[in-house]
């Protein structure tokens, strides 16, 4: 791709575009969800018509200085790896005016807001109070199916009813399956019906840093005022709280302040309130004292259903053959899925070829050759026997001990995962059971995954030994 990007492609405009899409395309991949939407997404690129020299211009100094030294390096090697010749990055400081530039995303219309704030609301008496909600995500955008139908369902109660049933609403699950599209759901839809609500989305390492300038200032007052006046707190990732007693304090306290006013509190997690390691016991009960809800990863239908949607965003028609199969190979979740549509629309870009199955082919062909490498069920069987020490045979024997039921169960969710077996061919190969037996296990080990942090340790070990 990045030989036919230097050769063939036109220098100008829409390639300094493109090749500013495809590191941010692959940026978005390599680093945590946080780590991007805070640092990388707010930036601004200006490209040289001869591509000599890249500029990225950034809202002020601390993050310049930040960029610079934890970002810019890596950066400028993927530019250079993408354009397949040597070019300059440079760093500088946003005007008040945004600069003539060749990437201009929809989001990034104009000079990038500092990167803690994305929208700000009147707050009539103290001026503007920035909630950082995302207005894209909304309901409306949101893809329902049955993996987060209980979740979307508690979360438009909320919404449309906030400080009465589900306060607070804990909805956990693994990363990329649409936990924090949720709660800006909720935040936007308050303020559509409610203008005036006080509304504040905030990621959990955010209010530890509140926490800790509040601690150096001395301003925990002003801290408080801001905390326990809101109408909607939506916090995601809670167990970055984890081991930080001043915080857990600082958010108990704001906890209490929130919910004796009938505020409502909105949190994400990664599993749920008593799988939270070192967070204070008080804490945690607090946490359950309301609904808890997992988002669980999409089925097949809902897969092709948000690829299509996310490509009619990018005004895009994806075949629904196309949306198939990129949906049948990446399975995990939702930022994989968009990551794959990402790579398949800046393939289909860079070569001015339209979208099919063939071209999804060859712009994931990265991510396919390593489901490639044949993993069969076999392995699949081998591996895991050795892993919990039992015999192969017992993965298709008729024994029911605990002891190798369990393995057998895990055996199964990894065929079904990481082979294209259907149900039933799994089933034969175990033994000649049915097909309802291998869902089973499917469905009771993909739920505690998402529960049991040693079972998500031990399939990650799993899976990485067996795609090499």
């Amino acid at each position: 791709m990045t030989e036919e990007l230097s050769r063939s492609t036109p220098l100008g405009a829409d390639a300094g575009q493109a090749l500013w899409q495809a590191c941010l395309e692959q940026l978005a991949q390599d680093l945590p969800a946080q780590q991007f939407t805070t640092w990388i997404k707010p930036l601004v690129a200006q490209v040289t018509e001869d591509f000599s020299r890249i500029t990225l211009y950034v809202p002020n100094r601390f993050t310049l200085d930040w960029i610079r030294a934890q970002y810019a390096g890596r950066i400028a090697a993927l530019l250079e790896s993408l354009y397949g010749q040597s070019l300059v990055l440079e760093l500088a400081l946003a005007q008040r005016t945004s600069p003539a530039r060749t990437h201009i995303p929809s989001s990034h219309a104009a000079t990038p807001p500092p990167a803690e704030s994305v929208q700000a609301v009147d707050d009539g008496s103290r001026g503007t109070l920035r909630n950082r909600l995302n207005a894209a995500l909304t309901f409306d955008t949101l893809v329902e199916g049955t993996a987060n139908r209980m979740a979307r369902a508690a979360a438009m109660h909320v919404a449309s009813m906030p400080g009465h049933l589900y306060n607070p609403l804990f909805i956990y699950g693994g990363v990329g399956l649409g936990k924090t599209h949720l709660v800006h759901a909720v935040g936007n839809k308050l303020l559509q019906d409610r203008p005036d609500a006080k509304v504040l989305y905030i990621h959990a390492e955010q209010f530890v840093s509140d926490v800790v300038k509040a601690y150096q200032r001395k301003t925990f007052d002003e801290f408080k005022e801001r905390y326990h006046s809101l109408d909607l707190l939506l916090i995601d990732d809670v167990q970055f709280f984890a081991n930080k007693d001043r915080t857990q304090e600082e958010f108990f306290n704001a906890f209490e302040a929130l919910l004796a006013k009938k505020s409502h509190i909105v949190m994400t997690s990664d599993t749920y309130p008593k799988g939270l390691a070192d967070i204070h016991e008080r804490l945690v009960s607090r946490f359950d004292s309301g609904l808890t809800v997992a988002i669980e990863p999409p089925e097949l239908e809902m897969r092709v259903a948000i690829l299509i949607n996310k490509a009619r965003a990018e005004n895009v028609d994806m075949p629904e053959e196309v949306a198939f199969f990129v949906a049948k190979n990446v399975r995990s979740n939702v930022r994989e899925l968009e990551g794959a549509l990402r790579k398949i629309l800046a393939y289909s870009r860079f070569n001015q070829k339209e979208i099919s199955i063939q071209l999804a082919r060859e712009a994931l062909r990265d991510l396919l050759s390593i489901q490639n490498r044949q993993i069969s069920v076999e392995n699949i069987q081998k591996t895991v026997a050795d892993y919990y020490k039992i015999k192969v045979a017992d993965m298709y024997s008729k024994k029911r001990p605990a002891s190798i039921a369990r393995p057998r169960q895990i055996a199964m969710y990894l065929a079904k995962e990481l082979t294209q077996k259907s149900l039933p061919e799994i089933g034969e190969l175990f033994g000649g059971r049915d097909h309802t037996t291998v869902l089973h296990a499917v469905r009771k080990i993909s739920a505690e995954r998402l529960q049991l942090t040693e079972l998500n340790q031990q399939l990650h070990v799993l899976e990485q030994t067996l795609k090499g």
